[in-house]
């Protein structure tokens, strides 16, 4: 059975926080489309996030934090060149990909030695990485191949039954998904252009190729 209940609800935060500490997954609205989470380091839980979306196990997911400082938990080797750009975008819709910290559980990465890294400016996303008390492996609330969904209820025609928990935080404020730029390859590549668009990405990180350009 699933459950939607209002994200503004303080008991429904509480069982979200339950939830993800005892390695389920559950859905919630970011600061682009619905994601579906679960705690990064509970390699159960993220084996779970898998299956819940269908998703290829070669896909590797992203991983939310909740400041900067936090990187050095999920990652590692970042450019010197790249602060200021990660600065300016974070919190928003910008996905870096980056040398993955040892010590992450490879479920997360798809066994790749990279990780993908997203700070979203969502308070909900906030609260619950900071309540959970760990990094969320997060991504879009569809079954995989299916249109990421914008709403609670486009959740729960793909999810229900799947997932005990829905945080309904009404419409997102796009249905474009976060862009998503590879900082562990110089020069650094676009690898997909979301709600940030090359032209926006480019002003602050000029070097920013894209695949097959050249």
């Amino acid at each position: 059975m699933t459950e939607i209940l209002p994200a503004n609800s303080a008991k429904a935060v509480k069982l979200a926080r339950t939830l993800l500490r005892e390695g389920e997954v559950i859905a919630f609205p970011t600061d682009t489309v619905y994601g579906v989470g679960a705690n990064a380091f509970e390699r159960f839980a993220v084996r779970q996030l898998f299956e819940v979306k269908q998703r290829p196990p070669d896909k590797a997911i992203p991983v939310f934090i909740t400041q900067i400082d936090d990187l050095n938990q999920v990652a590692r080797g970042v450019p010197n060149s790249a602060w200021r750009f990660l600065q300016h975008f974070w919190p928003g819709a910008l996905t870096v990909v980056l040398p993955k910290a040892p010590h992450l559980p490879p479920d997360v990465t798809a066994g790749e030695d990279t990780v993908a890294v997203r700070l979203p400016d969502h308070p909900l996303c906030h609260e619950l990485v900071v309540k959970t008390g760990r990094p969320l492996a997060v991504t879009s609330a569809n079954l995989s191949g299916r249109p990421a969904p914008t709403t609670a209820q486009e959740v729960a025609a793909q999810l229900r039954g799947r997932i005990p928990l829905i945080l309904d935080g009404g419409p997102t404020p796009t249905s474009k998904p976060s862009s998503i730029v590879d900082l562990s390859v110089s020069p650094p590549r676009l690898l997909r252009e979301g709600d940030l668009s090359l032209a926006v990405l480019r002003e602050f990180l000029p070097e920013l190729t894209v695949k097959g350009e050249g």
